[in-house]
């Protein structure tokens, strides 16, 4: 005999099924942060066998000897071949993530990945057009406010390389504003943001893809890096969810990028 609507209804509410809810969230975010670390360690291995196979052959060495045989490049080369990992990691990782999606829903990847749009637009354009002007502002003087308060020596006396022609000084600017940008943006609010909707609220999907994406910056300033980039990474996370679209997101974060170069490099 069938439980009445009342007893079902109590059953619902029992620690034992709040927690199946806690586990299947827990799980979904597990496997958001297992796609994120397989994409991104499979596109820096990749990148940097392939950057160093290539370069080798091209100059004619012999990319399998040992390295108290191999010869001595030069900071310029070394440089060079640091850029092109750079580059080629974030191309290998965006056809990841675009394979992926197409793999687990071919029809609908687009959609997971939000390149098209489920809902209208839940942003006025007036909004959206005052966030990607102003947000740049916020973003530098949050970034030097916090560098400076953990004592961080980010930004401070930097510099271009003497050795960057005007030609290298544009892709490094394209390599910002354009393709880490794409390719960051795909997988974290593409379809780390998918995994994460899977378990959360829109609002929890934000705030875990910003901690994932705060947590992947950490780097020889300690915490300052990351701090400095959890508000733009949570206003990114706002962005996919209210717009629905990851162009928003790439546009800003690329544009922040470029703001905060120029004012490090020529403006401070």
């Amino acid at each position: 005999m069938d439980d009445p609507p009342s007893v079902a209804a109590g059953a619902q509410s029992r620690p034992e099924f709040r927690a199946g809810g806690v586990a299947r969230a827990s799980l979904a975010l597990a496997r958001m942060l297992l796609v994120g670390l397989v994409c991104l360690g499979v596109a820096s291995l990749a990148a940097l066998a392939i950057v160093r196979v290539g370069f080798d052959l091209w100059e004619g060495i012999d990319p399998f000897l040992p390295p108290e045989r191999r010869p001595f490049l030069g900071v310029v080369q070394l440089a060079h071949r640091a850029f092109a990992v750079d580059v080629l990691r974030q191309v290998i990782l965006a056809g990841l993530v675009i394979g992926w999606a197409w793999w687990r829903d071919r029809s609908g990847w687009r959609r997971r990945l939000a390149l098209d749009r489920e809902k209208p637009n839940g942003l006025r354009p007036v909004v959206l057009l005052s966030i990607l002007l102003f947000w740049p502002i916020l973003h530098i003087a949050w970034v030097t406010g916090t560098a400076d308060v953990f004592g961080a020596g980010f930004g401070r006396n930097m510099r271009l390389s003497p050795f960057m022609d005007r030609t290298a000084v544009v892709a490094w600017l394209v390599y910002l504003t354009v393709l880490a940008p794409c390719a960051e943006e795909l997988l974290v609010r593409g379809e780390m943001f998918h995994q994460a909707s899977r378990a959360l609220r829109p609002v929890g999907a934000a705030v875990a893809t910003a901690l994932v994406f705060a947590a992947a910056h950490i780097s020889s300033f300690g915490l300052a890096r990351p701090v400095s980039l959890l508000p733009l990474a949570f206003a990114l996370g706002l962005l996919r969810w209210r717009t629905g679209r990851l162009w928003p997101g790439i546009a800003l974060h690329g544009w922040s990028n470029l703001a905060l170069v120029v004012y490090l490099l020529w403006l401070r």
